[in-house]
């Protein structure tokens, strides 16, 4: 949308600019960033890192913990500053860019650094002995750092994209155009793994083993993917978030910029959080939200995680099985965020969530009580149809609770909740795994993990049931 520079947009008695919609262009650059940040957090977080360490190098799920929590604390320090300063000035684009570049630059480091630093250790990486020693030095310090900042940036980005939204499209078009992201972004996930598996291992998922010929292009026009394995999937991962990246860069503009410009201190950045739960109270419903989205972001950051870990480890999937795996049940996950996005536009985001969360619950025990590799299919399809459903319902849903003018600030301090449970769900699950197997077998130890998230999904419904619900139905735009 364009304001005259000598009209100011309408606003609402609360201070709220009633947004029209963008031009199409700007709208699907916004929504294909989902495409493009979705490639990271498949290709690294879930598929190729948990499992490159502790299958590949020998490490402990404990390791790996340690470094998505370490993320995490980096996110809960760093975005109330952002935040603040986002909001004084009512500028979120340039946040997201600039994040992205630092995702994207230490994604592709991960790989550089995977690909030389890695092999000095020796011949004998694979050998867990010899690796989880040699890991325990400055490669393992190096490769968890890499990879804490690309996370961190990653998930320090995400606040900033989320505010952009609503100065996009009209209230009651909200739902759709969360719905449209994120059903992108499973597209992306997609179409992420397809064109950096061949680098695993010179296979495609569906398509099968590619030609000699094929992978010798492949390798020589992507550097550092010559080594093969896991580890050549970074740098493709990082050019692929990158591209997809840059129509959000060129299209999209922040529609409300503040004409004056406000310094705010350190010290006030980080008040602002205490001063944005006091003001949580001034919105029913706010602080009971956040506190549910700490329980089920646990469970479902958790399980994004470590989901590939569990079907190498508790279901017996061979390489290259699980990437299969990830592959086909994102089809359902982008078909049903798309539809839950409808969801959301016909009965509210508050029903939609509540419907979400109560079918992550019963797939999550579900997921435990299979005995094999056709059944959980079945249940993973399940998971999902319904997977993105909390980013479509929860943003909308937020959106309801408090004014636009405050959407950075509250979408900053939702993203603070949800890293601190990030902060605390890697490492009960490192824990819970690490202390069980010893003694009661692999299997045992990744189920009892599972049950624990199920346990918060529920905890987080019981929260989520006394919010209350201020959506009403929009009429056409």
């Amino acid at each position: 949308m364009t304001h005259s520079p000598h009209v100011p947009p309408a606003t609402t008695a609360a201070g709220d600019v009633i947004a029209t919609r963008a031009p199409a262009r700007e709208r699907w650059s916004w929504a294909l960033y989902d495409f493009s940040n979705t490639m990271f957090s498949m290709n690294v977080v879930t598929l190729f890192f948990a499992v490159w360490l502790v299958k590949d190098l020998g490490a402990s799920n404990t390791m790996t913990a340690i470094a998505t929590s370490t993320s995490s604390l980096l996110v809960v320090l760093a975005i109330p500053l952002f935040g603040a300063i986002s909001d004084a000035t009512q500028r979120r684009k340039p946040w997201v860019v600039g994040l992205t570049l630092v995702a994207v630059g230490m994604t592709a480091l991960l790989g550089v650094v995977g690909q030389t630093i890695v092999p000095l250790i020796g011949e004998g990486i694979r050998d867990p002995s010899i690796s989880t020693y040699a890991l325990a030095g400055m490669p393992a310090v190096l490769i968890l750092t890499v990879f804490i900042l690309a996370n961190w940036a990653y998930q320090g980005a995400m606040p900033f994209y989320n505010a952009m939204m609503f100065e996009l499209v009209p209230p009651n078009e909200l739902g759709r155009l969360s719905g449209a992201g994120t059903a992108l972004g499973y597209v992306g996930a997609i179409v992420g793994v397809l064109l950096v598996s061949p680098f695993v291992n010179d296979a495609m998922p569906v398509v099968g083993e590619l030609s000699e010929s094929t992978m010798s292009f492949l390798r020589s026009a992507v550097p550092f993917t010559s080594a093969g394995g896991r580890v050549s999937t970074f740098v493709p991962t990082a050019l692929l978030f990158l591209l997809f990246s840059l129509p959000l860069f060129l299209f999209c503009r922040d529609h409300n910029v503040s004409t004056g410009r406000k310094q705010i201190a350190w010290r006030e950045a980080f008040q602002g959080v205490r001063q944005t739960l006091r003001d949580s109270r001034k919105y029913p419903g706010a602080l009971r939200f956040l506190l549910a989205s700490f329980l089920y972001q646990d469970a479902i950051g958790t399980i994004i995680g470590y989901m590939a870990l569990y079907a190498v480890m508790a279901m017996g999937f061979k390489e290259g099985e699980d990437v299969t795996l990830f592959v086909v049940l994102t089809v359902p996950a982008a078909i049903g965020s798309f539809l839950i996005g409808y969801l959301v536009d016909r009965i509210g985001p508050k029903r939609s969530l509540i419907l979400v969360i109560s079918g992550w619950i019963i797939l999550l025990i579900a997921m435990v009580l299979v005995p094999n590799k056709t059944s959980f299919w079945i249940v993973g399809a399940g998971i999902g149809l319904i997977f993105g459903g909390i980013a479509t319902s929860e943003r909308p849903l937020l959106l309801t609770l408090i004014p636009d003018v405050e959407a950075a600030r509250f979408f900053s301090l939702m993203v603070l909740s949800s890293r601190a449970a990030a902060i605390a769900g890697p490492l009960v699950w490192g824990l819970t795994v690490d202390s069980l197997e010893p003694s009661f077998g692999t299997g045992l130890a990744y189920r009892s993990a599972v049950m624990i998230l199920a346990a918060a999904m529920l905890l987080s419904l019981i929260l989520l049931w006394k919010v209350p619900d201020k959506w009403r139905p929009q009429p056409a735009a």
